[in-house]
């Protein structure tokens, strides 16, 4: 099979949810419209069968036995060609299937990474993980069924044609019975639509609660918890069970109506050419071939209802996708540039001085971090760095040049060693040094292969301090022109704290870093320390200097102890 193509650059900008399945397909017409012709010419061939072996049966009735050869010659090459046919179209049928579903993969993970850290704030884990775990099917199979639904309506115009010219009202009766099978099941489409968008919201509502669940499970056990969560779970799945058996209720109705009407149609198709047969109007050859027609014309009417079916769901599937594109990223970046320099926020007041290590101690852990997703551009702000706005430099480049490190970083599944180091770049002494500042060597020399250890999902496999010394590396290791770390030792030891405290200054030389902690043991160590109350700046200089001259300072840093 051909390799797939890549999606197209950018992130498509589609508000629909029919304009996304168009331009999916226009996307993959190399593979859809060779698809498509396979499967007519499929159906085409089956279509024609009946007529060759009515012509047969009529020679072995006239005793033509050059008629009889000729037309089994006929069929035989009419099955090759069936089966040549049906294997191309289930070829490209999978590479169709195939494409689809991936080209969305691909197009919402780029949106993803567009989007950043506006995601999580406007949809939940388990919208997101839905998109993968059951849309991409959906719409997949609504660009498969395309192949076999556009060659099932030719198979039926095909064989109302031959019928026509054969027998007017058997040809009549074929054409007017489709179109009217076709309506009797659109009334159950808008209950489906609806039914499956609902069952939709709720597993990715499930979803998003597994998620958490699974995520914060041994903070749920170490409370006590988890059998408080597991009933909210077990409540919302029978939610999701019970919306799952309305729309069974209608697929089942509609998988019933595919059989039971072409089967009255077969009957009233077989019964009226039957009756001509008996008055002698055609010959028994015509006969069988009428009976072969009503039994084929089962597979396409099958088809265009499957079709409405699975068009339906890549409608809702498509809707999802959509919800995901049309999110805008709450910032942009212009197309300036700036040679760096002194990083300032002019609503708190917060300026960070070029190769110096600064902290910032605030009353409220949330002004901290406000003021770190400003400086970082994950917010707007009136921030310069150096002569220009950072809203002017283009959003690669921020996240270039300033780096925003906070406790809610995960670590991915793969090699330990690729996970610190994420740009590839970095040397075995590079790793060993930002290891040594980190105080990260122990639980390395813990683990049976070393940085070669692969981690497991989430690094579910460290402690919260083990984690957050483990990002710090990575930190340390991405070495950008400006570090913000936010409460980068809150879930280590004191004894570490200290540790890290001492090596940060070393390891950052040269380089503007920014630590947004309330520890005396951290603050003690940096070059300045910036204090700020209710999102202002209320005090500035050395960390002991502050304890003796503002009072809300000390009470801050040493939780009202002395």
């Amino acid at each position: 099979m051909r390799s797939l193509p890549e999606a197209d650059p950018g992130v498509p900008d589609i508000r629909s949810p029919l304009r996304y399945l168009w331009w999916t397909a226009r996307r993959q017409w190399p593979s859809l419209l060779p698809g498509i012709g396979f499967a007519t010419l499929w159906w085409l061939v089956q279509a024609l069968m009946p007529a060759v072996l009515g012509r047969g049966i009529d020679a072995v009735t006239a005793k033509d036995t050059r008629a009889l050869l000729l037309w089994a010659g006929v069929l035989l090459a009419l099955g090759l060609l069936q089966a040549y046919t049906g294997l191309m179209r289930h070829r490209m049928a999978v590479h169709t299937w195939l494409s689809a579903a991936y080209r969305t993969v691909q197009v919402t993970a780029r949106q993803a990474a567009r989007l950043g850290a506006t995601l999580p704030k406007r949809l939940s884990t388990g919208e997101v993980v839905s998109v993968g775990n059951s849309d991409i099917a959906h719409i997949g199979n609504s660009m498969d069924i395309l192949l076999r639904g556009i060659g099932s309506i030719v198979a039926i115009v095909t064989v109302t044609v031959i019928l026509i010219s054969t027998s007017l009202p058997l040809g009549l009766l074929v054409l007017f019975g489709v179109p009217i099978m076709a309506l009797a099941v659109s009334p159950l489409l808008r209950p489906l639509h609806r039914r499956q968008l609902r069952h939709r919201e709720l597993v990715g509502d499930l979803s998003t609660r597994a998620s958490d669940i699974v995520a914060g499970l041994r903070v749920l056990r170490g409370i006590g918890g988890e059998h408080v969560f597991a009933g909210r779970y077990r409540e919302e799945s029978q939610l999701v069970r019970q919306a799952g058996v309305g729309v069974a209720r209608v697929e089942s109705v509609l998988e019933g109506a595919q059989i039971v009407l072409p089967g009255l149609l077969i009957a009233i198709v077989t019964g009226v050419g039957a009756s001509f047969a008996v008055a002698g109007e055609i010959p028994t050859g015509q006969l069988v071939s009428f009976y072969l027609y009503a039994v084929f014309l089962i597979g396409p009417l099958r088809t265009l209802t499957e079709a409405a079916d699975k068009l339906t769901k890549g409608h809702v599937a498509a809707g999802r996708v959509i919800r995901i594109l049309s999110i805008e990223p709450e910032v942009a970046g212009g197309a300036g540039s700036s040679p760096g320099g002194v990083l300032r926020d002019s609503y708190s007041g917060v300026t960070l001085q070029p190769c110096s290590l600064t902290a910032i101690a605030a009353s409220s852990p949330d002004d901290a971090a406000a003021i770190a997703d400003r400086l970082g551009r994950y917010a707007d702000g009136d921030v310069t760095f150096g002569a220009a706005d950072l809203a002017d430099l283009p959003i690669a480049e921020v996240r270039e040049r300033i780096l925003v490190a906070d406790n809610s970083a995960r670590l991915f599944t793969g090699r330990l060693r690729d996970e610190l180091d994420v740009r590839g770049g970095a040397t075995d002494a590079q790793l060993r040094e930002a290891l040594h500042a980190a105080c990260a060597d122990d639980i390395v020399e813990a683990l049976p292969d070393g940085l070669d250890t692969v981690v497991a999902e989430a690094g579910r496999e460290f402690s919260g301090g083990q984690q957050q010394r483990l990002r710090l590396v990575r930190a340390l290791l991405a070495d950008p022109e400006v570090l913000i770390l936010v409460e980068p030792t809150s879930a280590v030891d004191a004894h570490s704290e200290a540790r890290i405290a001492g090596r940060l200054a070393k390891a950052r030389a040269g380089r503007t870093t920014l630590i947004c902690t309330t520890s005396p043991l951290v603050l003690d160590r940096t070059d300045h320390v910036i204090y700020v109350e209710d999102g202002r700046v209320l005090a500035e200089g050395a960390h002991r200097q502050l304890l003796d001259s503002t009072p809300a300072y000390a009470a801050t840093v040493t939780r009202g102890e002395d």
